[in-house]
């Protein structure tokens, strides 16, 4: 084997090595927007996220069909707000279909408290659909 197919390999080796680490280093949170018109976080009697700031995240959604929906088939929203001005977070709302739904993102730069609300009307309840993130440093 002659140095550039040692060097071709090695940056291959390297190249997947570096993916793989950054797949292990995202942190799965898993929720449930469920029926009641509330989100829930197994093991968590109020759910409450924390992130630290700038870190890769998966949430795996669970969303299930409250008492309305849109007519887009939507059972409920997910967005994030900052606390202090209630303004969106770019790249944080998603309509959720009934289901499990996968959204890949990056936790806020910003440290600081958020809220998560519910965007869709799903229910009479629907005011009280949200839940605090917290990012710290």
């Amino acid at each position: 084997m002659n140095n550039l197919s040692r060097f071709v390999i090695a940056c291959a080796t390297y190249i997947v090595m570096a993916a793989g680490l950054a797949c292990a280093q995202d942190h799965v949170i898993e929720i449930i927007a469920d029926k009641d018109s509330r989100y829930k976080i197994a093991g968590q009697s109020k759910p409450e996220i924390a992130l630290k700031a700038g870190e890769q995240v998966t949430l795996r959604i669970t969303a299930n069909k409250g008492k309305t929906g849109n007519r887009d088939g939507t059972v409920h929203g997910f967005t994030l707000l900052r606390a202090g001005n209630r303004t969106k977070v770019p790249g944080w709302s998603f309509a959720l279909l009934p289901g499990t739904q996968e959204f890949h993102l990056i936790a806020p730069s910003e440290p600081g408290d958020y809220w998560v609300v519910c965007t869709v009307i799903c229910s009479e309840d629907h005011e009280g659909m949200n839940m605090k993130l917290v990012v710290v440093p």
